[in-house]
């Protein structure tokens, strides 16, 4: 059985990592409003954009835009967003696994851009080609941060390098759940309900091939801006939970080891009792 030296090391060590995980945890707390505020924020006018946008490919075809152009070959990009840092709970895990068995489910002609450090060395140790790498983008995403991706993505399916693209990220539904989610992005799908949207309802000023030209990109920036932010809130709210736990293993683990060092410290003053009588009883 351990000392009571070693049992006292033991638990100074264990309340100095409670103290990081619970300053971890308040630090994830105050951070996670801040990402799911700009979350939830964003989804109306994506949603909305999607909209307009699947309804346009319902009526229009890759003549007026490149973009809208469905191809029958097989290359396809995956985006992958994970995250720079770990503690994290199984949030990079899952999303890493689902990406793994979508890879392995549809081989082929097929490479991945990462967004994290996380994806990026699991796709290295899994030997998946990757074309390009992102690292995060910080606590506050920002738009303007996203556009270079975007852009990789935009003439990835332009100069014909690939016939699809697809994101790959953890959707944020609560505190408590935060679920892998795949999002074709490229070529722009129509929506399911198109049956009353007749070809003449929309009017192009001027012309359908200058407004597609501008909105198109934003479409797509668009669509990874808001898969960031949704990894964003998974990421604060996964590691909240997190570090609320391992703090709570840690407050039981005192209790344990408090509880052996005092049947340890009963044990050794019971001993020295002992001792003392027979010494008594000797003379």
């Amino acid at each position: 059985m351990a000392s009571q030296r070693e049992i006292r090391r033991r638990i100074g060590a264990v309340k100095n990592i409670k103290q990081i995980t619970r300053a971890m945890q308040f630090v994830a707390a105050s951070k996670l409003k801040r990402a799911q505020d700009a979350t939830l924020a964003s989804r109306p006018y994506s949603a909305k954009l999607d909209e307009i946008l699947a309804d346009l490919a319902a009526v229009l075809s890759g003549e007026e835009h490149p973009l809208l152009a469905r191809r029958d070959g097989g290359r396809r990009l995956l985006v992958l967003i994970t995250t720079d840092r770990g503690l994290a709970g199984a949030l990079n895990t899952n999303t890493i696994r689902f990406a793994a068995r979508e890879i392995t489910e549809h081989p082929g002609d097929l490479a991945v851009v990462t967004v994290g450090r996380k994806g990026r060395d699991a796709m290295r140790r899994a030997r998946v080609p990757l074309e390009a790498h992102f690292g995060g983008f910080g606590d506050r995403p920002q738009f303007a941060d996203v556009l270079p991706l975007a852009r990789l993505i935009t003439d990835d399916y332009l100069g014909g390098t690939r016939d699809q693209i697809d994101l790959v990220y953890s959707h944020f539904v609560s505190t408590l759940t935060q679920r892998p989610t795949l999002t074709p992005i490229l070529p722009i799908v129509p929506a399911d309900d198109t049956d009353g949207i007749p070809g003449g309802q929309f009017l192009f000023e001027p012309n359908a091939a200058t407004v597609l030209e501008m909105l198109l990109p934003r479409y797509v920036a668009t669509r990874v801006y808001q898969a960031v932010l949704e990894g964003k809130a998974s990421e604060e709210s996964s590691r909240m939970v997190a570090m609320k736990n391992a703090t709570e293993n840690a407050e039981e683990l005192i209790e344990d080891l408090t509880l052996s060092y005092n049947k340890v410290r009963q044990g050794n003053i019971t001993r020295e009792m002992i001792e003392i009588a027979s010494g008594a009883r000797a003379r």
